[in-house]
């Protein structure tokens, strides 16, 4: 029970953390150039992917950074660089089961609207946390998409030993316009061709 207790009282702690930095820092201060156009609302596959691509950090247990992809070639599959150090990659080595939170507020495309309002598109990849094969070529592949976005990742301490992990997607939950969730399914988001995939 008591770790029950311990155990919800850091899920409310990492909850906080993450209104404290979504509302603590203001649009303008978040605003940078946007590699690619901002789909139609009603494209809810290419709107999911973009929001994913554009993004750089979000929530996954903890504030972590992360890539789907250089820019302009977003995969839609999130990839993290994180270290067992860290209990975000520790926890996924005992339960993989994950889920990863991205706002489109600090790409600074809301306005002067608030984050929680839901015409600030917001969405939730649930699924597995996976240590990717070290010596794959995907592990290439993450590698430079994540330090495409995260230069300083390269130069990270080495006997941190710092791995490459991938978010295996298995449920979606976006909120793009209301309050109700838009009807997603994996295989939408990752549909190619022009409803979901941009090249």
């Amino acid at each position: 029970m008591d770790m029950l207790m311990i155990r919800n009282r850091k899920d409310v702690l990492h909850a906080l953390c993450f209104v404290l930095i979504i509302f603590g820092v203001s649009a303008d201060d978040t605003r940078r150039s946007l590699s690619q156009e901002k789909p139609e609302r009603s494209n809810a596959p290419a709107f999911a992917r973009w929001l994913v691509s554009e993004n750089s950090w979000g929530v996954l247990r903890d504030v972590v950074s992360y890539s789907d992809g250089e820019p302009y070639r977003g995969t839609g599959i999130p990839y993290f660089y994180l270290t067992t150090l860290d209990p975000t990659a520790r926890y996924a080595l005992k339960d993989h089961r994950s889920s990863f939170t991205i706002s489109e507020y600090p790409l600074g495309s809301c306005g002067q609207i608030d984050p929680e309002n839901p015409t600030c598109s917001k969405i939730t990849l649930t699924g597995k946390l996976n240590e990717v094969d070290a010596d794959s070529e995907e592990s290439g592949i993450a590698k430079k998409a994540l330090f495409s976005k995260h230069a300083e990742m390269k130069n990270w301490p080495k006997d941190h030993t710092f791995k490459v992990y991938r978010l295996d997607i298995e449920e979606i939950f976006l909120i793009d316009f209301s309050s109700d969730p838009k009807p997603l399914t994996v295989d939408q988001y990752f549909l190619p061709g022009k409803e979901g995939r941009w090249e």
